[in-house]
């Protein structure tokens, strides 16, 4: 992988934990995905389109994480293969309070979009 590409691909999962979580801001979810990215959530229905991603997230966030106070990404390997490429990781979830921290694993599949790397396709599952 690049300098270029790792930039690329650590400012896009900086926004999801920075601007997404953090701040509510599911705006900034249209510099993460793909217009036409997919997700596969855990115990749910697969989605596509950024619009119903955004609404997903929304949801979740402000819903179902309302206690998380942040999110962290962390790559443990990203393979570019030309304009896309897939990334296997771990997010770990941080709450309000003395909470212990949950974690997950994901996978995504990137994919160049008007010249940046982004989310196109996003499964992921929680730690037991």
């Amino acid at each position: 992988m690049t300098p270029a590409t790792a930039q690329d691909i650590q400012a896009a999962n900086r926004l999801f934990e920075q601007e997404v979580v953090a701040k509510r801001n599911y705006d900034a979810l249209d510099n993460v995905y793909t217009a036409d990215a997919r997700i596969l959530p855990p115990g749910g229905e697969m989605m596509s389109g950024r619009q119903n991603i955004k609404a997903f997230w929304k949801k979740v966030v402000e819903e179902v994480w309302a206690s998380v106070t942040s999110v962290t990404l962390e790559t443990v390997v990203f393979e570019p293969l030309g304009e896309t490429g897939w990334e296997i990781g771990r997010a770990t979830l941080q709450f309000a309070g003395d909470a212990p921290a949950a974690t997950a694993k994901y996978v995504v599949v990137w994919k160049k979009e008007d010249g940046r790397w982004k989310w196109h396709i996003d499964i992921w599952n929680m730690n037991p």
